[in-house]
């Protein structure tokens, strides 16, 4: 298996595809690539069909969205529990994930990774103001609240063990810290603010920033 990702520093899909990956516990190779002009983009487009990172080659196929590199690590990889096990869990957790993956766009726009916002641990930016943004940090933090309370148990996930809807909010909890937003200003009880350290201090992203 061959990875193709973007700058460490502030792609966040790449992230996400990485991270599912590790959970699987499969060897697999990086390619690291650019799109930051239209020489990077082209050469992007030879391997991705998409012209997007992340993607993934494997067994002569390139599989170029997160999402469904995230289901197919799951299919592929059963004994890694990527999903929940139990039923009603695992559908909200494909929710959530889905959710993650084509909304939020306010907090997309206001509080955008690049070369000047890295998700790094280095810098940070003014905290925004923005009503379309606050109302994507309650939806955060409604979530984090609800589905920490019904399925977290005792443990720092969302849904018992750590699965696919961790890894696709981990780049999250990297755009807050850069933006110093504190969830407890949108609704959230402190939950939130734990499950936000939980993941950036699990040992795949602090490998990732460190990379970065």
């Amino acid at each position: 298996m061959e990875l193709i990702i973007g700058p460490r520093a502030y792609s966040t899909w790449s992230l996400r595809g990485w991270l599912t990956l590790k959970m699987t516990g499969a060897d697999f190779a990086v390619i690291d690539a650019r799109y930051d002009t239209p020489a990077h983009k082209a050469a992007l487009e030879v391997l991705s069909p998409s012209g997007f990172v992340p993607a993934l080659l494997v067994g002569g196929e390139v599989i170029w969205d997160t999402l469904a590199i995230a289901e197919w690590a799951a299919e592929t990889y059963p004994q890694a529990g990527l999903w929940p096990a139990d039923p009603a869990a695992r559908a909200l957790a494909r929710s959530v994930a889905a959710e993650m993956h084509s909304g939020f766009s306010a907090l997309r726009d206001v509080c955008g990774m690049g070369p000047d916002h890295p998700m790094t641990g280095e810098g940070r930016a003014e905290t925004p103001s923005d009503p379309a943004l606050d109302r994507d940090l309650a939806r955060l933090s409604a979530v984090f609240g609800q589905m920490r309370a019904r399925f977290g148990g005792d443990g720092p996930w969302l849904f018992g063990r750590r699965s696919i809807a961790d890894a696709f909010f981990t780049p999250v909890a990297a755009r807050l810290r850069h933006f110093q937003i504190d969830l407890a200003d949108h609704g959230n009880d402190g939950t939130g603010g734990a499950y936000l350290a939980a993941l950036l201090n699990h040992p795949d992203f602090q490998e990732w920033e460190a990379q970065a």
